[in-house]
């Protein structure tokens, strides 16, 4: 098993934890609504950057209503 020959100092040891500190999370505010919201991620009414991309959640159920009475 390998054993270190000399104690690592305080400030060595210090130094390499140095990267080991959290990040904050980046957010980015939506064109449309103005909520915060994380970047290159699609908001909760379906708007991504500043354009609608997928229906609304909300009208969700109506267009696959209409989606089973094509079939």
């Amino acid at each position: 098993m390998a054993v270190p020959k000399k104690k690592k100092s305080k400030s060595r040891r210090d130094m390499r934890r140095s990267h080991h500190a959290l990040k904050g999370t980046m957010v980015a505010e939506n064109a449309t609504t103005g909520e915060l919201q994380l970047p290159h991620h699609i908001s909760l009414d379906g708007y991504y950057r500043g354009r609608q991309v997928i229906a609304a959640a909300a009208n969700a159920p109506a267009e696959l209503e209409d989606l089973a009475e094509t079939l």
